[in-house]
This record gives structure tokens, sequence and C-alpha cells, in this order.
């Protein structure tokens, strides 16, 4: 046996270990797995691995994130069709059509790449990968799992192309992962594209954070020491940790205007999470907390609990000043909220394909709140129907980065509903997310109680109510100078336009 058959035979030998036993079907997954030797054979990385490796680490990942067989299956052969010289057919008759048109749907976004500007194919590649995502979440999952293995080897490429990649990654992939609610994932891509992207204010800000990181690290060492007693004493269940920010993360905040590089005013550069059982175990963990470290005033307590963000998070926030005075963050949420915090979309699916098992406990099902809200996805949807609408590329690709990809902010209606907005959202595009009619009758905005100008700028935690007239009235021209989101400006030139040219 050659170096390279047996370092595949126990890697692989790892593998099956881990999923024995573990709720999903290990010989379809062994065939598919043998399928994939033969599609590969001789092929190499450029990282000098045997190619098969790369496959058979996105099956891993798939499996981590507790998906179906069916996906772990797609993930081993996602190659195999544009790599392997396989047929959709081949897949078909051997693994069923479920996993055709899954390898089918990831072979078809494969090809997605940014050129440094807005080419027709990388356009028209996007419009693929969100209509793919819009029929089966699943392919951009197995999408998502190929792009980490391949971040995490970028190192065999060429400067220029690795390049690339990671720009792609900063700019489609880690934002897709955030909306998708899998944080963990968002912040790998983020961390492994940082130093191709940026390489000299990495190494800026990994040299000038190290003596940071020890401290905070040791900080709060000593606060989970007295918790851990705290919680013993009322006799309450929680794991306690530690919690880095990552670099880019860390990077991306020092660079605001409000920071500037003072790394005294980053309070989250080594946060504590507790994880309990239950909803009220948050909150009395919230009380023990509170007795023995004080809230910091107006920036204390952030409840994503009562109020989820809109792509499902759910966990209590709260700043505290800790030892030596020093404002540290502590997050507190149980174990379900953790994992989906964790793996976001990736648990509607584990969600889904454990309730179909006889013998589970719906209850606990139930708290999952992707298994009740999966509706909060509603985006990509809204992303398929911008095919029909936006047919220049531009526009597109500014819909989709800009808007669908963008960094995003949440608001409150009076009432307490959620709504999700870009960055520099405004009360008008709050007015069009709320409903569409409900732009017909706009006569100004309050954000928390105060009026304020239609092209005032939103914040994550504001309250928008829009100041309604009588009397149905057309939207303004002048609104398209500055709304953000692609729904609003869409509507509001349709609008305009049904104005000019009436039946």
């Amino acid at each position: 046996m050659s170096s390279d058959d047996q370092l595949i035979s126990e890697e692989y030998g790892k593998f099956q270990s881990l999923i024995m036993g573990n709720g999903v079907d290990v010989d379809m997954i062994r065939k598919a797995w043998e399928f994939a030797k033969i599609a590969h054979f001789g092929q190499r990385r450029n990282t000098g691995e045997p190619f098969v490796l790369h496959a058979l680490e996105v099956g891993k990942k798939l499996y981590e994130w507790k998906l179906d067989t069916e996906s772990i299956v797609a993930g081993i052969l996602h190659d195999t069709v544009e790599d392997g010289g396989a047929e959709k057919e081949d897949l078909s008759k051997e693994f069923g059509e479920e996993v055709a048109v899954l390898v089918d749907g990831v072979t078809k976004i494969s090809d997605i790449k940014l050129r440094g500007s807005m080419n027709e194919e990388f356009i028209e590649n996007l419009r693929k990968m969100f209509l793919a995502m819009a029929k089966d979440l699943r392919v951009i999952l197995i999408k998502l799992a190929d792009r980490l293995h391949n971040m995490k080897t970028l190192h065999g490429l060429d400067p220029a192309k690795g390049g690339r990649i990671a720009k792609e990654t900063l700019e489609i992939y880690a934002p897709l992962a955030e909306r998708l609610g899998m944080g963990q994932l968002k912040a790998e891509l983020d961390d492994l594209a940082f130093p191709y992207v940026y390489s000299d204010e990495y190494k800026k800000v990994l040299n000038q954070s190290r003596a940071f990181y020890k401290y905070a690290e040791s900080h709060i060492e000593k606060m989970k020491r007295a918790l851990l007693s705290a919680f013993s004493d009322f006799n309450l269940k929680c794991t306690i940790s530690g919690r880095k920010k990552h670099l880019y993360s860390l990077w991306k905040k020092l660079e605001r205007p409000d920071i500037e590089w003072d790394f005294e005013k980053i309070h989250d550069i080594m946060a504590m999470r507790i994880l309990v059982e239950t909803v009220s175990d948050c909150y009395k963990a919230l009380g023990i907390v509170h007795g023995i470290y004080k809230p910091v005033p107006h920036i204390g307590i952030s409840d994503f609990i009562a109020q989820p963000k809109p792509n499902g998070y759910r966990s209590i926030h709260t700043k505290v000043f800790g030892h030596e005075g020093k404002i540290v963050e502590i997050q507190i949420r149980t174990y379900i909220m953790h994992e989906e915090a964790e793996n976001g979309i990736a648990a509607h699916w584990a969600y889904a394909g454990e309730k179909s098992k006889k013998g589970v406990d719906e209850e606990k099902l139930e708290k999952l709140s992707f298994g009740k809200s999966f509706s909060k996805l509603s985006w990509v949807k809204q992303l398929a129907d911008w095919q029909k609408e936006i047919k220049d590329t531009k526009d597109y690709l500014n819909a989709v980065k800009f808007d669908a990809l963008s960094s995003r902010i949440f608001v409150f209606s009076p009432k307490g509903d959620v709504f999700d907005l870009p960055v520099g959202a405004t009360p008008v595009d709050y007015a069009f997310s709320v409903h569409t009619d409900l732009s017909g009758y706009i006569k100004g905005a309050k954000v928390n109680g105060k009026i304020v100008s239609l092209d005032h700028q939103l914040i994550s935690g504001d309250v928008v109510e829009i100041i309604k007239t009588k009397n149905y009235k057309q939207p303004s021209a002048d609104w398209l100078d500055f709304v953000k989101t692609t729904q609003a400006k869409s509507q509001i030139e349709k609008q305009l336009r049904k104005a000019d040219n009436p039946i």
C-alpha cells in the first residue's frame, strides 16, 4: 500500500468511527466514499495532498453541522462531476435523485469568481447561486463547507489567485454565513481571508492585540472562578467559558471612528459566555451576575431572547464592571441557543431530521427558534425574486452586496416587532419593510420618540414610528437619493412610473 493509500484509508477510518451509530446511513456514505476515490484517482490539490481528502473534509464538516445523510453524501461527491469526470446520471443511478440534484446545484455555482470588476459572468453565477439556494438551502451549506476547507488550504495557491479567492470570501461567503445565522463559520472565514486581503493590517492587529488578549484572558479567569462559586451557592448548573474576539472582527471595530485603535474602548476583546439549561435559568443567571458585578449604565443589557435578532440569534448580553473596574461583556444563553448561534440554519436541518424520528421529545425540539421561525430567512426567497425584477447586472450586484449581504442593523416597531435592514437604512426603508402600503402614508418619522428627518440613518436598537397622513400620496423622487434597500428603491421607481403612465 502506498503512503497516499494509507493516508486516505486512515482518514476515512477516523471519519467512519465518528459517524458509526450516530443516526446517518454509514453504508451509503461508505459507498459515496468509494465512488469519490475512483472519480478522483491520481488527482492532487495544490497543497500536494490527494484530492479526495478535500471531499472527505467537506463531508466531515456537514456531519459536524448535523446535516442529513444525503447532504453528507453530496458533500463527499460534490466535485465528482466538475473535476472527476462523473455524470449527473451516474449519481442519480447510484445515490438517488436527491443527491444528484444537490451535487448539480453545487456544481452550477462552483464557477463563481471575483475578478476585481462587475463582469457579467460573475453576476450570472451569483444569480445561479441564489436560485439554487432558494430551491434547497442545503446546496449553499455544502458550498460553504467546501469554501471553508479551501480557505484552510489557500497557502497552496499563488498569492494573486489566493488573494482573489480570499476577497470573494470576505465579500460574499462570510456575509452569507452571517445571514444564515452561522456565527462560528462567518468568523472562521473572515479570519482565514484577513491575512490575504489586508496583510499589513492583519500583522498590525495581530502584534498589537497580543498583550490585550493575554490580560483579558487572566481577567476573565478571575471572574469565572467568582461566578462559578456563586452559581454553586444558588445550585444553578452552568458552563462558563471565555470567548476571544476574532482578529478580523477586532480590526473592523478598531477602525471605527469612535474607537480609533484605543484598545481600552473594546469591551469584548475577551467575552465571557455562560450556558444554562433553560430560558428561566438565563434570567436567574443574569441576576446572579449582577449581584456580583454591576451592569454598566446605558450600555448594560441587550436581551436578544425576548427580542431575537432577525437571523434567529438569541442570547442575553450584559456589560459589567469586572475586576479593577474593567468593562467586560458577558453572554448568557441556553445550550440550544448556543448551538443555533454557532451553526445557524444548519440547526434547522438538524431539527427537521430529529423531528422525523420516532420517540423524540417534541417539546424540546420546539425550543429551537429555527424550528419555529424558519420564515425569518425570507430574504433568501427575496433574492430569488430579484432575479425576475433586476435585469441590469450592475444593479443586481449592488442589490446583493449592498443590501442582502451588507452589514445589518435591526430596529423595532413601536409594538416590538424586529426588522432587519442594511447599515445606513432610513425610516423610509423601514416603512417599505413593514408594508408597501405604509409608504404611501408617510408624513414624518420618530426614532426613539423624537421626530427625525426621513433621511435619518437608523442604528441597531432604534424604535421607529412612521407618522401617517390621512390620505394616500405618491412617494417622492427625492427618496431615491437616500434609501438603501432594494425593496424601497424598486417600489419607489415602480410607483413613480405608474404615476407618469396611468392606465
